[in-house]
């Protein structure tokens, strides 16, 4: 069972780029991290933290139908 996510392995899991990551998180909107070391980490309950927050927000440059 994987505890925790490295950002490439967070952002391959979601299908995001790390750029979009670094986006988010710059914006208050990315899941919350843990520095340990040198290694940014996401741990798997931030990362479900983040989908359920993420479902009823659009990502940035997707347009809401009008």
């Amino acid at each position: 069972m994987v505890l925790m996510f490295s950002v490439t392995e967070f952002c391959h899991q979601h299908g995001i780029s790390r750029g979009l990551f670094y986006t988010l998180a710059k914006e208050g909107r990315g899941p919350r991290t843990a520095k340990i070391g040198r290694r940014t980490l996401v741990s798997h309950e931030a990362a479900e933290e983040w989908r359920r927050r993420m479902e009823s927000k659009p990502v940035l440059g997707t347009r809401t139908p009008t």
